[in-house]
C-alpha cells in the first residue's frame, strides 16, 4: 500500500467520541456496528484529518460536516461557515499523516479561534476571522444524501480525461442490461442512454436518453461511487451508506469495481454499512468471479481490505479491526460481529 495512507487515527473532543484510537487500516476500509455507534462521525474525522492540507481547508471540512449532515435545513441558505465553527466547538485528530486541533477560546468576554495543524498554531480574534474556505479537490466524500448533479459532474470529468468512458459503460451495462450509455448533457444533467429495441422494457421510449433522477438512488449512487475512484488517485474516497438504495444482489458487484480501481488508481477507501449483506459481499467480490461465483485469485491482499467494527464497552465507543483472513472466517462461520 502507498505510504501516504493514513494507517492510524487517535480522536478526541468530536461528537460522540472523548478520547479514541485504532490503528491498521488497510486500502479499503469497510464499517461496521450498531446504530448510533459512531459509525459516520468516525469517517468524517479520518475525513476531515486527511482533507486538511491548510487552515482554509481544515474549516471547510469541519464546517461540510454540519452542512452534510442537516443538508436540507442548510440547502436554500448562504453557507454559515461561523454557525459550524461554533458548533463544533472543540476538535483534535493525531494519526501517522496530520495532527488538528480546533477550540473555541473564551477569556474576559473575548472569544477566539484557537486552530493547530501539524506545527502551525493560529490564534485569531473572532471579530478579525475571514471565514475563507478551500476544498482539497483531491478528496472526496459521498454523503449519505448522495451527490448532488454538480458533484457528479465533476467526477465525470475524470471519467473523461482518462478516457475510462467505456468502462465506465460497461460497468453500468452489468448492473442494468438495458443501459448502454452515460452522458452529461447540456451542461449539468447527467442522463443514462437506455436499449429501445424490440427485447427491452424501454421500447415505448421515443427519446432514449433519460433523466437520472428516473432510475433511483441505487444507479445514481452506484456511477457515483465508480466516477469518484477515478477523481481521488493517490487519494483518499469516503462513503457514508455505501450500500444505499443498491439491491443487495448487486453489491458484490460493486465491491469488485472498488477493490479493483482501488487498486489500479491506488485510492484509499472508508465506507460506512449497517448491513449484513454489504459485509458478506466484501468477502464474495475478494474470493470468487462475482459472473461465476467461481473461486478467484484475490484483488487485494489480506491486509489491504479491512473491517473496522465500532462498539461500546462500558459506554466507551471502541474498535476492533478485522483483516480479510479473519472477516472472511467470521462471515464463513456466522459468528456474530457487533454490528450484526
Amino acid at each position: 500500500m502507498s505510504e501516504h495512507f493514513i494507517k492510524n487515527i487517535e480522536i478526541k473532543n468530536f461528537k460522540c467520541f472523548e478520547d479514541f484510537k485504532a490503528e491498521g487500516f488497510g486500502r479499503v476500509n469497510l464499517i461496521g456496528g450498531k446504530n448510533n455507534v459512531g459509525k459516520t462521525a468516525f469517517m468524517e474525522a479520518v475525513c476531515t484529518n486527511i482533507f486538511t492540507i491548510d487552515l482554509k481547508t481544515f474549516v471547510h471540512s469541519l464546517s461540510s460536516i454540519e452542512y452534510t449532515r442537516n443538508y436540507l435545513k442548510y440547502i436554500n441558505t448562504k453557507y454559515p461557515i461561523k454557525e459550524f465553527l461554533e458548533k463544533a466547538n472543540k476538535f483534535y485528530t493525531n494519526s501517522n499523516c496530520n495532527i488538528i486541533e480546533y477550540k473555541i477560546l473564551e477569556d474576559n468576554g473575548i472569544k477566539e479561534y484557537l486552530f493547530k495543524i501539524n506545527n502551525n498554531e493560529v490564534i485569531v480574534n473572532v471579530n478579525n476571522y475571514s471565514f475563507e474556505v478551500s476544498r482539497n479537490l483531491k478528496v472526496k466524500y459521498i454523503s449519505s444524501h448522495g451527490y448532488t448533479n454538480n458533484q457528479l459532474k465533476e467526477v465525470y470529468e475524470s471519467v473523461q480525461k482518462k478516457d475510462k468512458e467505456e468502462v465506465l459503460y460497461k460497468y453500468l451495462n452489468e448492473f442494468d442490461e438495458y443501459i448502454v450509455n452515460f452522458k452529461i448533457i447540456g451542461g449539468d444533467k447527467p442522463m443514462f442512454k437506455v436499449d429501445t429495441s424490440n427485447n427491452s422494457p424501454y421500447t415505448y421510449l421515443e427519446e432514449p436518453y433519460r433523466d437520472i433522477s428516473e432510475f433511483g438512488d441505487g444507479l445514481k449512487q452506484y456511477v457515483s461511487i465508480i466516477c469518484s475512484l477515478y477523481a481521488c488517485s493517490d487519494s483518499y474516497l469516503f462513503i457514508d451508506e455505501i450500500d444505499n438504495g443498491i439491491h443487495h444482489s448487486k453489491l458484490d458487484k460493486l465491491w469488485s469495481i472498488i477493490l479493483t480501481i482501488a487498486k489500479e488508481q491506488n485510492v484509499q477507501v472508508f465506507a460506512t454499512t449497517h448491513s449484513k449483506e454489504c459485509i458478506k459481499a466484501l468477502v464474495t467480490a475478494n474470493t470468487e468471479d462475482v459472473n461465476t461465483y467461481q473461486p478467484k485469485e484475490q484483488i487485494l491482499d489480506n491486509e489491504e481490505i479491512k473491517f473496522i467494527e465500532l462498539g461500546r464497552t462500558d459506554g466507551k465507543i471502541d474498535s476492533v479491526i478485522f483483516d480479510f483472513d479473519e472477516l472472511k472466517n467470521e462471515v464463513e462461520q456466522n459468528m456474530e460481529i457487533r454490528g450484526w
